[in-house]
């Protein structure tokens, strides 16, 4: 019980924290519009009477907390699976882009992680290559890989799959390259002493240490792969996705959609990182490991 209301009472005061921030900052940001939409209707409202109009508008600077909510609520619930409206709808087909993506970028980065640690030049030439690629900002790489695969004939899917494996692979290939060096030299001596093959030292210590390292990886991988699924749909002018919601909501200045679509992507993200985490535990567990 005592462990329980340690990590409940934390995180719900942080949380009411920042709705708290959020209401101020709502009020104190739409409050210019109220005033200009008062003087325009010759009106002079109380102190309450004019917060709760800042809180009330349809197409606010911020939306209040109650309003994303009410929005989130009526998108995620209150309509068809099928309709371009439904958060559901455009979070799937993100969740396809994200999932195929983040199955290349694991893939990609256990592959470089395992040349980086048997080849020495890779290690050299390879590592600094792989840690620039991350300083090039996914804004500017984005519509680059998009103009380069449409002009192919590749379009869809894969575009934003692609973009999606350029931020995934880099968490896993740096977090797998830490695990498969893990072992401790006495462990590496032994397996020496037993006359262990390199393959049979891989299989047998190098990749059982590194179980624990890749899925904390992965749950980075997998948020960051989610990222570039919504980026990517950016400059594709999509019609459906968690990035057709943000650009529709920027167009016709819909703040309340905005904003419903991020919370979406966010709720997207915490459900895959949990997902990820239970299946890290589930292998440990298979593997013989003790919960602690």
């Amino acid at each position: 019980m005592d462990s329980f209301r340690d990590k409940i009472v934390p995180v719900t005061s942080i949380l009411l924290g920042v709705v708290v921030v959020w209401y101020v900052m709502a009020v104190i940001l739409n409050t210019p519009f109220q005033r200009d939409l008062d003087r325009r209707a010759n009106q002079t409202p109380g102190v309450v009477e004019f917060i709760g109009k800042t809180l009330a508008q349809p197409k606010p600077t911020l939306p209040a907390p109650h309003q994303v909510a009410v929005n989130f609520f009526e998108n995620t619930f209150l309509r068809s699976i099928t309709s371009n409206r439904s958060l559901v709808y455009n979070a799937w087909v993100t969740l396809s882009s994200t999932l195929l993506g983040f199955a290349f970028g694991t893939a990609l980065g256990i592959v470089i992680a395992v040349g980086i640690v048997h080849v020495a030049t890779l290690d050299r030439s390879l590592m600094p290559w792989i840690i620039a690629s991350q300083t090039i900002p996914i804004l500017a790489v984005a519509p680059m890989i998009i103009v380069v695969l449409a002009a192919i004939g590749i379009t869809g899917l894969i575009p934003k799959a692609l973009i999606s494996t350029y931020l995934s692979f880099f968490p896993v290939a740096v977090g797998m390259v830490k695990g498969l060096r893990s072992p401790e030299i006495m462990h590496l001596d032994l397996m020496h002493t037993y006359n262990a093959s390199r393959a049979q030292i891989f299989w047998k210590l190098r990749v059982p240490a590194s179980v624990p390292f890749l899925f904390t990886s992965m749950k980075v991988a997998v948020a960051a792969s989610l990222v570039g699924a919504i980026v990517g749909e950016l400059p594709t002018g999509a019609v459906a996705g968690i990035g057709a919601k943000l650009l529709a909501g920027a167009y016709y200045s819909q703040t309340i959609d905005i904003w419903s679509a991020l919370v979406a992507g966010s709720v997207v993200a915490a459900l895959l990182v949990m997902v990820v985490g239970i299946a890290g535990r589930l292998v440990d567990r298979a593997m013989g490991g003790r919960p602690a």
